[in-house]
């Protein structure tokens, strides 16, 4: 007899937004759960790519990424951010943000060390670190606002803290870390061997006037961070999963040992449409804020006429809503309420903690949809 094996990830089923998405089928809900847009990719792109797959480009990339690609992100980044990452040995192009993620923390993370996240942090965190044999410590952000409380993170580093994670604009609650939070993480990580990684994959989603803090617009993080970047959240295109990675050299290197052996290289023609659409249209994603802070205001208005209280969003394009009005379920037990009764998937926040809150009410709701999809949902949401 075969004995089944021994799992690495105890506390991996599958990802919520799998199950949710899969109950919003099975009740024909309307979907607010998982995060993809479902409006059409900028037409230049599905162009570009059509045209990239004509002229051939349909083997191997570079491992690295197609030097096209790299030049047209370096050039961006030295326009956003006033600093150009070397193109040869900065930036690599991966298979999605959640490649580039588990790459960094393969890269620089050994065997018994620990890994600083704060809760509530995307899932895909948690399970690389622990592949890595490394251990998550979760330090929790304020409940109400989301904001970190730096003096905790001071407490839970040891002599084994080897990586620092933070997200901005953060996912699920879209809050935004200021200038005054990086030149804290700067003054915090000054003087240890501890690493950086930076998930900014909504940096191109920001609201009212602000400017999102890139590690990379700081001098002292940079050479000890990797940036992470997406272009499916950018360009609305989450199924072509392709992101990529900024490091210093040394970084870098020791990233594309793992990248080379994990995906190798990404969808080659892919990396071509986007070379092509980041030079040509830099409008697109100069201007992606103010598209998204547009549908993020008319949906909370929307949602004023509903029991759920909107919570403030200053980044992303995710909502958070307080439901302690409309029920006292926990949040998994709410939204599958929602979906089954009432024809609405929501994400519940809880698999986003370690520990979450006692009492919190809160679900996630997705307003990257085109606005007949919105209105079908707040007029079911209208009836709680």
């Amino acid at each position: 007899m075969i004995l089944p094996p021994v799992t690495k990830l105890p506390k991996v089923g599958t990802t919520i937004f799998t199950v949710m998405s899969q109950l919003a089928a099975q009740h024909s809900a309307v979907n607010l759960g998982q995060g993809f847009p479902d409006f059409p990719v900028p037409a230049r792109l599905v162009d570009a790519l059509t045209r990239a797959m004509q002229a051939g480009h349909n083997q191997y990339a570079m491992m690295t990424g197609i030097p096209a690609l790299r030049q047209a992100i370096a050039a961006k980044t030295a326009r956003l951010y006033g600093w150009q990452p070397d193109v040869d040995s900065e930036i690599t192009v991966t298979s999605g943000a959640t490649e580039a993620i588990l790459n960094a923390i393969h890269a620089v993370v050994r065997a018994g060390e620990e890994v600083i996240v704060l809760d509530p942090c995307y899932d895909c965190y948690e399970p690389a670190i622990d592949m890595a044999g490394a251990k998550a410590v979760h330090v929790a952000l304020d409940p109400k606002t989301f904001a970190p409380d730096w003096d905790a993170v001071r407490a839970a580093i040891t002599p084994r803290t080897r990586m620092l994670m933070i997200n901005s604009p953060h996912n699920p609650s879209g809050a935004m870390l200021g200038a005054d939070d990086m030149q804290i993480v700067a003054d915090i990580l000054r003087d240890t061997n501890i690493w950086l990684l930076s998930d900014e994959v909504y940096e191109h989603i920001v609201f009212d006037g602000a400017r999102h803090e890139s590690a990379l617009r700081y001098p002292e993080l940079r050479e000890r961070s990797f940036v992470i970047s997406s272009f499916g959240k950018t360009y609305h295109c989450t199924g072509w999963k392709l992101g990529y990675c900024i490091a210093p050299p040394a970084l870098s290197a020791e990233f594309r040992k793992v990248h080379q052996y994990n995906t190798f290289c990404s969808f080659n023609p892919a990396q071509h449409a986007f070379a092509e659409m980041i030079e040509a249209e830099p409008g697109h994603y100069e201007g992606l804020g103010a598209f998204y802070e547009a549908k993020r205001d008319s949906f909370r208005e929307q949602l004023l006429t509903t029991k759920l209280k909107p919570l403030p969003v200053p980044g992303g394009y995710f909502q958070l809503v307080d439901y302690s009005e409309v029920s006292d379920l926990d949040d998994l037990a709410f939204c599958r309420w929602l979906t089954i009764e009432k024809g609405v998937t929501a994400i519940p926040l809880s698999p986003f903690y370690e520990t979450p809150p006692p009492g919190q009410r809160l679900v996630r709701l997705c307003f990257a949809k085109n606005e007949t999809t919105l209105d079908a949902a707040i007029e079911r949401l209208q009836a709680l």
